[in-house]
């Protein structure tokens, strides 16, 4: 087998990086929040999209994603660690090529 063996994603499923610093988050105030600390509900994360499959239409290569971390699929390729989800898993997508239908939110 080779150094590298290319990966081709199937369906609609989406790998995107796992946020090296998702952990621990900052208020408006400074100060620093660890991942431990209790939430009263879930917390959605943010990750860049870095491989889609032919049926995913709604995002693309490069988009930031807001999704639910719980129940998702970790992989790790190349020593790096992704997440695998389906395009249906995605409640947001950040791009500039999505400013025509822009809600007035920005990152």
């Amino acid at each position: 087998m080779g150094d590298k063996t290319p990966i081709k994603m199937l369906h609609d499923r989406i790998l995107v990086e796992v946020d090296r610093e998702s952990g621990e988050r900052r208020s408006s105030g400074g100060i620093v929040i660890p991942a431990t600390a209790a939430m009263g509900a879930r917390r959605l994360s943010w990750s860049t999209v870095v491989a889609i499959g032919p049926h995913a239409r709604a995002v693309e290569i490069g988009d930031k994603v807001l999704f639910d971390p719980e129940d998702k699929s970790e992989v790790e390729v190349a020593g790096e660690t992704y997440l695998l989800m389906r395009e249906r898993d995605i409640h947001a997508v950040a791009a500039h090529r999505v400013g025509d239908q822009a809600t007035g939110l920005y990152l």
